[in-house]
């Protein structure tokens, strides 16, 4: 009854989740991260020119040029959708996804003020390589695996004594909760791949980020 009230679709619960999934896809998380950084850190205080150059290459090599690759290997027929559900299918975009990141942290190691950006930088390539090699013998969440990198973050910059990132900690841990349930959903991934994906991704970032 409520569902006709409202003139909902038959099908808006899969239409939410597969809008939540493209909105935290691991291709677009750097954006997200970009904003945050370079609003409520002291990355906002860098000179104009610096931070145009590391919020360029952070997005430049995170997001539009991955998907260009993603798009160029759709369009010629190597990826048979965009999505990339198949386990066999995601690992050549998964290359991609290393070597960007590993460029932008060569890239961003330029300036030296920005030591903690490139560790960041430096674990997302990690996470890809790392999903990658689980990638050959078993399909493992990237969408967690970017939430869980993410959850690890603004954890220990909270715990470091960054403050003003606990709002983005808990904005990232419910987004991460939801995420998990829309995958469920859509029946991309099974709870361990979910799982494995969240703590592989927060581990990766964490040891980065203290031993690099």
């Amino acid at each position: 009854m409520l569902r006709k009230h409202l003139s909902l679709p038959e099908n808006s619960p899969a239409i939410l989740a597969q809008s939540l999934s493209w909105a935290l896809h691991p291709i677009v998380l750097p954006l997200y991260l970009v904003a945050a950084l370079f609003s409520m850190t002291s990355f906002a205080l860098f000179p104009s020119g610096m931070r145009l150059y590391l919020c360029g290459s952070v997005l430049l090599f995170g997001t539009a040029l991955p998907a260009f690759l993603i798009g160029l290997l759709y369009r010629t027929g190597r990826l048979k959708d965009l999505r990339i559900d198949e386990r066999r299918q995601r690992i050549l975009p998964l290359v991609i996804g290393t070597l960007c990141y590993l460029l932008c942290a060569l890239l961003i190691a330029r300036v030296g003020q920005a030591l903690f950006l490139r560790k960041i930088v430096l674990a997302a390539g990690c996470c890809e390589a790392m999903c990658c090699l689980v990638t050959l013998r078993w399909k493992i969440s990237l969408h967690l695996t970017g939430m869980g990198a993410a959850v690890a973050l603004f954890a220990v910059m909270n715990i470091i004594g960054i403050r003003v990132m606990f709002r983005p900690l808990l904005i990232a841990i419910l987004a991460s909760g939801l995420l998990a349930s829309a995958r469920l959903y859509l029946g991309r991934h099974e709870p361990r791949q979910l799982l494995a994906g969240f703590c592989g991704g927060g581990a990766i970032m964490l040891l980065v980020l203290l031993f690099c």
